[in-house]
């Protein structure tokens, strides 16, 4: 290994765990360009070290978010457990889908997470129950982006959580954390025919680096306003989708 490279390693963690820690979504979302831009991994191989990272880092996030009762343990585990088949179905196949349809996707992918972190949450409402309709509706499409693009799918759910249902941030971030620990390990586990093909030393690293970054920043993330971050990283979204297009031709 290179000690540049193992320097960019650390801080491409730190700020992945910053990430998961502050907003409770989105370290896949910067984690696949990371390794596919600063690391020259294939997409397939990008995507799945994702996975790795992001599940060890949202899962360090997770513990104080559940020690402080922000995690709706029900709620996630069942939008987990409705996608199991979109998650274990596309990560079985993802490795015969080509390239370009891999990154388009993904960059449309960041596209409306950007847009749903752009919107405004609904303050000073009781919460809802989540209809059965919608609930495996939304479990089925975040698996599929779990299997596809080694995205957690915390981007959805928490506007989801907040804008549909109105529950609080902090419990939407929280249970979201909750659903890219099992959503992320799930797809892993699926994808174990690729775990050969790659290099695991600098995802290691980048894992221990977001590992102590989430576990630093999820204890003060309640305390913390997250709205300007939030937008700040919408914006970041855009750009990595639109050079990844322009990386395609597009």
């Amino acid at each position: 290994m290179e000690i540049g490279l193992e320097l960019v390693a650390v801080l491409s963690g730190a700020f992945i765990g910053s990430v998961l820690g502050f907003i409770g979504a989105g370290g896949a979302m910067v984690t696949v360009p990371i390794f596919l831009y600063l690391f020259d991994f294939t997409p397939v191989a990008a995507t799945t070290a994702a996975l790795a990272v992001v599940c060890l880092a949202a899962l360090s996030g997770l513990v104080p978010r559940i020690k402080s009762k922000d995690v709706l343990i029900k709620e996630g585990s069942i939008i987990w457990a409705l996608g199991l088949t979109t998650n274990i179905g596309f990560g079985l196949v993802v490795d015969r889908i080509s390239d370009q349809v891999i990154l388009v996707g993904f960059s449309v992918v960041l596209i409306i997470a950007a847009i749903s972190m752009l919107r405004s949450p609904i303050l000073n409402k009781p919460e809802k129950r989540m209809s059965s309709w919608t609930l495996i509706l939304l479990s089925l499409v975040i698996g599929s982006l779990t299997g596809l693009f080694g995205i957690g799918g915390g981007f959805l759910a928490i506007p989801v959580l907040v804008l549909f249902f109105n529950t609080p941030q902090h419990k939407a971030a929280g249970t979201s954390l909750l659903i890219i620990t099992l959503n992320c390990l799930t797809a892993l586990i699926a994808k174990n025919a690729i775990w050969g093909q790659i290099n695991w030393s600098y995802p290691l690293i980048i894992a221990i680096a977001a590992v102590v970054t989430a576990q630093l920043s999820s204890r003060v993330a309640s305390r913390t306003p997250s709205v300007h971050l939030k937008r700040a990283f919408a914006f970041l979204l855009v750009a990595l989708a639109g050079f990844t297009l322009f990386t395609q031709g597009l």
